[in-house]
Parts: structure tokens; sequence; C-alpha cells
């Protein structure tokens, strides 16, 4: 797939650049996808809910009444999770979300992303950039004239570029990140991939290696 480079005033540089077949041409894999964007997902969860249960609420542990006779129910203690501010019965603990996906299988997820973004032409190459101030009013137009401003859009950068990034950080719709962050998550939960020139032959050059 072969795709113009734009410069950030939108209109073309002049160069093209041929996306790699194994990157942005491979048959998507759903299931695949749907298991890294499931990692990723359990990933950010923080797993720290906690509640309390009978043994950890503060309370006597004085019997409320005698065993038998009352007419009642037998109850060692306030503590017990029918009373208000007793303990929680199967209330959540600390636990980690985390699981293992194979290095081959995060991978096929990642290019089949991308070759879905390929397929319906929502990939755009733009010239490389710098800004020098943190500036979202022209971080926003230079988005406008590629045509990327009005969705969700996913940036990515070759390399670190702190002046990018505190331009875009206060925008909802619009994520910046390195070529090592690209995820399938990130890509999937775009409308519009906008690659700076250099981003896809690093990601070719992975994927071949």
């Amino acid at each position: 797939m072969e795709l113009k480079v734009l410069k950030i005033d939108g209109t073309e540089s002049g160069k093209t650049v041929v996306l790699d077949e194994k990157v942005f041409g491979v048959t998507p894999n759903d299931h695949a996808i749907y298991l890294d964007v499931v990692q990723y997902l359990a990933n950010q969860r923080q797993g720290t809910a906690k509640t309390k249960d009978r043994s950890e609420v503060a309370y006597s542990t004085k019997k409320l009444g005698r065993q038998k006779g009352g007419g009642g129910a037998r109850h060692g203690s306030l503590k017990a999770n029918i009373f208000v501010g007793g303990g929680r019965v199967f209330g959540p603990k600390p636990r980690d979300y985390r699981f293992k996906l194979n290095k081959k299988l995060k991978q096929l997820a990642r290019v089949s992303a991308l070759s879905y973004k390929a397929q319906e032409n929502q990939i755009t190459i733009v010239e490389p950039f710098t800004m020098d101030a943190p500036k979202t009013k022209e971080f926003l137009s230079i988005l406008s004239a590629i045509k990327a401003g009005s969705r969700k859009v996913l940036v990515v950068l070759p390399e670190n570029s702190a002046n990018i990034y505190l331009s875009s950080r206060n925008l909802p719709e619009v994520k910046v990140i390195t070529v090592d962050e690209l995820n399938t998550y990130a890509v999937m939960n775009s409308n519009a991939v906008v690659f700076v020139d250099g981003v896809q032959d690093i990601l070719a050059s992975r994927v071949n290696s």
C-alpha cells in the first residue's frame, strides 16, 4: 500500500512511502486483537478494592444474648454481616488482574489492528516536525490541516517529544505516543492514526527481524 507524505500544513510533500505488507497488509485475526485488548485493559486495573470481613471490623465480640430460648437467631456478636456496620460477606479483596500473552500473539494482534486501519484508509503519514513550545491551538491546527482533527486521533512519534506531548495533553480525543508505546488497544480505539514519517519503517523492521 502506497501513501503520500503530508506536510503539517496539509499539502503534499512530494514523497510517498510504501507500507510493509507484513505489518499493514495481513489478514486480521480478530481473536488475537480481542485477547490483546482484554490483557491491556486488565493491566490497567489497580486491583485494590477491599472490604472488611467480620474478623476485621471494630466491634465488641460480646455475645448478644443467650444461645437458646431467645426466640430468634443465635448471634455471637455485632460483627455478623446482617447488622449495620458488620463485616461484609464475600467482599472484594486485593488481587492482580494481569495475565500473560505470548509475544507472537501480541505482535499478530498489533499488525492485525494496523491492517484494519490500512484497509479503512485511516492511516496518515506526516513529515517529521517539532514544536518550539507547548501550543495546543497550534497542534490542533496541524491535525485540522491533515484532516484528522474531528475524530479520535492517535499520533505516533518515532521518539519522545515533550512539547508535542504537552500540546496534546488537554485534548481528550487525541493521544500522542511513541512507537515503543504502540499497542493494539490504542490503535483500535482511534478513528485516525497519524504516523510521523519513519514510524512505519521502525514497525516493519521489528516485525521482519
